[in-house]
């Protein structure tokens, strides 16, 4: 082979050396920027984890700190009945806090009607204590609505009752039929309205009065399922707008998990509290509908229930 051939070999694998060292430094390259993309990837996920995280201690510091709006303590109440006394409620214990939704689920017939009752003071207690930092509402199993007055002058019956239909409160029953999409309504009369209006209304009606806790016995109960669901939406949405704490009673265990930030189980009569269950969903703004997807929910149904335990 000559010295020209040889040179020219030498050359061509030069060349062919140096696109291989090319190509490995693209691989190279590319290998890093994927690394590096997943590295970045992952780096992102635990910040969000890491701020989820956060959004969730710091959620429950402020739950820790909120103050008792509604404090029972050792809370007893008997019936004198033909054949004896009922013993329907013993040494009840819990409290509410500020700008919680609080949950009572228990067997039919144990009383948890009478708890509410009680606190709202349309009931006496035998025993115990009940501490209450604000005004109540209170809204029961039926919209009661009168038929023959409008929807505005519906909203005005309870500030009448309590001789407070002043102009300032009439502006903010105003504001709130505004803000929640009731205004347009407000010369209809109750006929005219959906089931899901009409319990709006009824919502719209009690918060005038500006209470700071809300109790809800079965208010829900009188719609039909899909309605119900929307309704439990828009009243949890706008509870939580208005910062007022809630006392629901509910035999619906999908309704309680659904809603609540705790669930206070009773047992059967003489009621007493078996259990107190913290509700925690990690769902950013969590509501009634989004939290049922979780696969918590059920979780927390199976525990309801076997704390309700109705055949004990």
């Amino acid at each position: 082979m000559s010295k020209q051939e040889k040179n020219k070999k030498t050359k061509i694998l030069t060349i062919k050396q140096i696109q291989e060292n090319e190509q490995d430094k693209e691989q190279n390259i590319k290998e890093k920027q994927i690394k590096k993309q997943v590295t970045t990837q992952q780096e992102e996920k635990q910040v969000i984890k890491r701020e989820k995280q956060v959004q969730k201690e710091i959620g429950q510091q402020k739950r820790q700190q909120a103050k008792e709006v509604l404090k029972i303590e050792n809370v007893s109440k008997k019936y004198q009945a033909p054949n004896g006394e009922i013993e329907a409620l013993k040494e009840i214990d819990f409290t509410l806090k500020e700008g919680e939704f609080l949950s009572i689920i228990g067997p039919s017939g144990c009383g948890k009607s009478t708890i509410l009752s009680i606190v709202a003071g349309l009931e006496t207690k035998d025993k115990g204590e009940i501490k209450i930092d604000g005004k109540i509402g209170y809204m029961l199993q039926k919209d009661s609505l009168l038929e023959w007055r409008t929807i505005y002058n519906n909203i005005m019956f309870g500030l009448e009752v309590q001789k407070n239909r002043t102009k300032e409160n009439e502006e903010y029953a105003i504001q709130l039929l505004k803000k929640y999409n009731l205004y347009e309504f407000k010369d209809k009369y109750p006929n005219q309205l959906s089931g899901g209006m009409r319990q709006r209304v009824a919502l719209i009606r009690t918060l005038a009065i500006k209470p700071k806790i809300l109790l809800l016995d079965e208010a829900f109960s009188a719609l039909d399922y899909q309605t119900r669901i929307m309704v439990t939406k828009d009243i949890y949405d706008i509870l939580k707008n208005e910062h007022i704490s809630a006392l629901i009673v509910t035999h619906d265990i999908s309704e309680a998990i659904s809603m609540s930030d705790r669930i206070v189980i009773l047992s059967n009569r003489p009621a007493q509290v078996k259990e107190i269950m913290k509700i925690e969903f990690e769902i950013e703004n969590r509501d009634p509908i989004n939290c049922r997807e979780s696969p918590k929910f059920s979780e927390y149904f199976d525990a309801v229930w076997k704390g309700l335990n109705i055949y004990e």
